[in-house]
C-alpha cells in the first residue's frame, strides 16, 4: 500500500506518526480495526490544538477513504464514531507533580457529521493526557494502513513504545487480554485460546508488515501460565523507503514515476533534489507522450542533461495536449491534501473492474497509460474546467 503523501498539509497532517499517549493505548483495546484506525487519524488531525481548542473538524468523505470506508456509506462512519463515543478511556498515571492520578472519559466527547465535514472533540481531562509528550508511543499511519487485524494493530501499539527498551516487560494475562479487547470474554480466559487466536496472529502479522519484530515469552506459575512478555527489535527487512516517515521525496508522485521507469532510486533522488518536482514532472509528461520509447530512463536523462521538451510544442498537436493534460494532473495531484489524495486514489479504483488497467493503476498511479481517458474524465469531474484552453 502506498505511503500517505504529505506534501500540501500543514500543522499535525505533516507527520507521519500520532504521539499516542499511554493512557489511550491502554484502554482502546476494545475498538475494531477501523475504530482503532479512525482513532489514531483523528487524534493526527487534532493534535496540534489538542488542547487549544474544543472541537476539531476534518473533512468527512476523505477522512472515509483513508481508513477503508466507502465514501456514500455514512452510515458506518456513524456507527464507526458512536463507537468512539461510547467506548471508556480510563487512565492510572502520574501527574506533573508526581502524584498518582485515576481518570475515566469517553474517548470522544461528541462528534457529528454536517455539509461534508466531521466534527468532533476529547473531553479537556483526555485531551490533556493525549497530549502529554512525556510518555507516548509512535503511530505510524503508514504502517497502521497495512494492518488488516485488531488484535495485530493493538499489539503494535502497546509494543511499539518499547523498541528502545528491547522488552515489554510482563504483563499479567488480565492486563494482556485488556489491552487486546478480550478480556470480557470467558473463551480467552484459557491460555491455549488465547495464544492460538489472539498472540500467534497477532505476533505474525505484526512481524510481516510492520518496523519491529517481536517475540512472546511466557512465564509459569506451576504448570499454568501467569504472564507473558515480548521481546522487540527493529524490523531491518523493512526498507525505510517503503514506511518513508522522513522527510524525503520518496512519498511524491514523480519519485514514484521515476522509479516506474527505471530510474535508480539514487539518481531519482538526484534529479528531483537539482532539477525540482516541478522540473522533473515537466519532463516525465513529455517523455510520457512520446510514441514508441524504448528506454524512457535514458530519453528522460537526455531531456533532463540538454533541456529538450521543456516546450510542449515541439510535439505533434495531439501529444502536445496530451502531455499538457498529464502535467495538468500532476500539479491537480500535488494540490491536494495526503487524505484527499489517498482518497483520490481509492476512489478511481472502485471504478476500474479489469484487472489489466487496475493493475497499470496501481503500479503507475496517475501516470497510467492504460488509464489516461479515464484518468482525465475524473479530474474533468472532480475539478470542473481544469483542462480548459489545453
Amino acid at each position: 500500500m502506498d505511503p500517505i503523501p504529505k506534501d500540501n498539509l500543514t500543522g499535525a497532517l505533516r507527520r507521519d506518526s500520532v504521539k499516542k499517549n499511554v493512557a489511550a493505548i491502554h484502554v482502546s483495546g476494545k475498538l475494531s480495526l477501523l475504530q482503532r484506525k479512525l482513532s489514531n487519524v483523528l487524534l493526527l488531525n487534532a493534535y496540534d490544538t489538542l488542547v487549544t481548542q474544543g472541537s476539531h473538524r476534518i473533512d468527512a468523505r476523505t477522512l472515509c477513504l483513508m481508513i477503508g470506508y466507502n465514501s456514500n456509506d455514512t452510515e458506518t462512519l456513524k456507527t464507526a464514531l458512536r463507537g468512539l463515543a461510547e467506548t471508556v478511556a480510563e487512565w492510572d498515571m502520574l501527574d506533573d507533580k508526581g502524584r498518582q492520578e485515576w481518570g475515566v472519559s469517553a474517548l470522544l466527547s461528541y462528534a457529528k457529521l454536517r455539509d461534508g465535514i466531521c466534527e468532533y472533540a476529547y473531553s479537556p481531562a483526555l485531551a490533556e493526557k493525549l497530549h502529554d509528550p512525556k510518555v507516548f508511543a509512535l503511530i505510524n499511519l503508514n504502517i497502521q494502513r497495512q494492518f488488516t487485524g485488531g488484535h495485530a494493530l493493538a499489539l503494535y501499539e502497546n509494543c511499539f513504545r518499547f523498541v528502545n527498551t528491547g522488552s515489554t516487560g510482563w504483563w499479567e494475562l488480565e492486563v494482556f487480554r485488556r489491552l487486546m479487547g478480550v478480556d470480557g470474554s470467558d473463551y480467552y480466559k484459557s491460555y491455549k485460546q488465547l495464544n492460538a487466536k489472539v498472540i500467534k496472529p497477532a505476533v505474525a502479522e505484526v512481524n510481516k508488515v510492520s518496523d519491529i519484530i517481536v517475540t512472546p515469552e511466557i512465564r509459569k506459575m506451576g504448570r499454568s501460565v501467569s504472564g507473558l512478555r515480548f521481546k522487540i527489535k527493529r524490523n531491518p527487512q523493512l526498507a525505510m523507503m517503503n514506511i518513508d516517515d522522513g522527510e524525503g521525496v520518496r512519498g511524491g508522485v514523480v519519485y514514484a514515476r521515476l522509479r516506474d521507469l527505471g530510474v535508480s532510486d539514487r539518481l531519482a533522488r538526484q534529479w528531483i533534489g537539482q532539477h525540482g518536482e516541478d522540473f522533473v514532472a515537466q519532463k516525465v509528461a513529455f517523455v510520457d507522450a512520446q510514441p514508441g520509447v524504448k528506454s524512457p530512463a535514458r530519453y528522460l536523462s537526455a531531456a533532463l542533461k540538454d533541456g529538450f521538451g521543456g516546450e510542449l510544442e515541439t510535439v505533434s498537436p495531439q501529444l502536445s495536449a496530451r502531455a499538457a493534460r498529464l502535467k495538468k494532473v500532476q500539479d491537480l495531484v500535488s494540490a491536494r491534501s495526503p487524505t484527499q489524495r489517498d482518497a483520490d486514489r481509492r476512489l478511481f479504483l472502485n471504478g476500474l473492474s479489469d484487472p489489466a488497467v487496475r493493475l497499470d493503476f496501481e503500479t503507475h498511479g496517475w501516470m497510467s497509460a492504460l488509464n489516461a481517458d479515464a484518468i482525465f474524465a475524473f479530474w474533468e469531474e472532480l475539478e470542473p474546467g481544469a483542462f480548459d484552453g489545453l
